[in-house]
């Protein structure tokens, strides 16, 4: 059984881009503001300093930030979208 892969190290770049280092010794340059959604992300596209305080919980194998923000491991991996961009694609789908 392969493991999980997640989240190692985060370091900030250039306004909300990170480079991000995996379990798996793979890096990726990621620009996070799509993710930066919903209420809980106001304060990290508002204010650089709050996004800088981006850290790895290495219990979860993700980025986080103080205020329980969080990104799945898995999207930023993989490379897949947000979910709340999927919502409105999810809900139409349904009523198809």
């Amino acid at each position: 059984m392969r493991s999980m892969i997640r989240v190692k190290q985060v370091v900030p770049l250039d306004r909300f881009v990170v480079r991000l280092s995996f379990t798996d010794g793979t890096q990726r340059e990621i620009d996070l503001e799509p993710f930066l959604h919903g209420p809980i992300f106001e304060p990290m596209r508002h204010d650089r300093d709050e996004f800088l305080k981006v850290l790895v919980d290495s219990r979860a194998g993700t980025i986080v930030w103080p205020n329980g923000a969080d990104i799945d491991p898995d999207v930023l991996y993989l490379g897949l979208q947000p979910a709340w961009r999927e919502l409105p694609n999810l809900a139409a789908q349904a009523m198809v």
